[in-house]
């Protein structure tokens, strides 16, 4: 039932089209999915074009300097994705011949890939039968499943439970992973879960339950105004702008309300390889 209201109602996203996996295969669905941890779609879609268009293929990013790609990633947020994604990049074309690997080992080995990027790509891209476990699957699984209003924090029963929900089919097991995902992400949300249409309402225990707060609501981001990570982003869209050259470090955001925070910011990018001091002055890494 999943897989064919997936059919039917999908989001029309790019990286799901036949066109885009031709044309970049594996690695655009790798791209795609650094890009998408921790942003939304809506935001990953134009920069994930502009991305491929300039490195269509693991080679041709690892030709590319640190600050290239840095500028690249923009406004996309949390920026040291793209450093390892630069990473994996490279790794990739010295330890595969340029070419994102199948097995899921060999992809767990490159930089910035977890349990479930590597699954991801393995599934996505090469059409082998995995569990594909994020945050959305998480939540339809809770409600469905265990009742609860809310998953626990992530573990490996996860992708124990969801391997065991797999259809026995390659291709229909990686529709139903697609489809829990976009279940999640559309319908089973987290604040305000749309049950009137949910394809599998009546086989789940929270809504038999009759939707109990069971307890378990995860604890909110931190406000993003005011805090670390918005100088951070101050800090990096200053030297995005005068890339490639230096700023001094009495122009670097001079105006931000503290200036403690201010240079806890600058010294953070410096520690994560994001931005470079040389003498009086501060620029992206080259």
């Amino acid at each position: 039932m999943l897989p064919s209201w997936f059919r039917s109602s999908a989001r029309d996203l790019l990286w799901r089209r036949p066109a885009f996996h031709e044309t970049y295969g594996a690695w655009g669905v790798l791209v795609s999915e650094f890009m998408l941890q921790q942003t939304p779609a809506t935001r990953v879609i134009p920069h994930l074009e502009a991305w491929l268009h300039r490195w269509p293929t693991p080679a041709a990013m690892a030709e590319a300097t640190t600050a290239q790609v840095v500028h690249q990633w923009a406004n996309l947020g949390y920026p040291r994705r793209a450093l390892w994604l630069h990473r994996a990049a490279i790794e990739i074309v010295e330890r595969h011949g340029g070419v994102v690997p199948r097995d899921v080992d060999a992809l767990l080995a490159l930089s910035g890939i977890g349990d479930y990027t590597a699954r991801a790509v393995a599934v996505f891209s090469y059409g082998d039968r995995h569990p594909v476990v994020d945050t959305n699957t998480r939540r339809v699984l809770a409600r469905a499943i265990d009742g609860r209003a809310h998953p626990s924090p992530p573990s490996r029963r996860d992708l124990t439970l969801m391997e065991a929900l797999l259809p026995d089919d390659d291709e229909e097991a990686a529709m139903f992973n697609a489809a829990t995902m976009e279940l999640g992400a559309t319908i089973c949300t987290a604040r305000a879960p749309r049950c009137d249409l949910c394809p599998v309402a009546d086989e789940c225990a929270w809504l038999a339950a009759g939707r109990p707060d069971t307890g378990d609501a995860r604890r909110r981001q931190a406000a993003y105004e005011g805090s670390d990570r918005q100088a951070r982003g101050a800090v990096l869209r200053v030297l995005r702008d005068a890339a490639p050259d230096a700023v001094p470090l009495t122009a670097v955001i001079p105006e931000w309300p503290d200036a403690r925070q201010r240079d806890r910011a600058i010294d953070s990018l410096i520690a994560d390889g994001l931005a470079e001091a040389d003498g009086e002055g501060l620029a992206l890494p080259r």
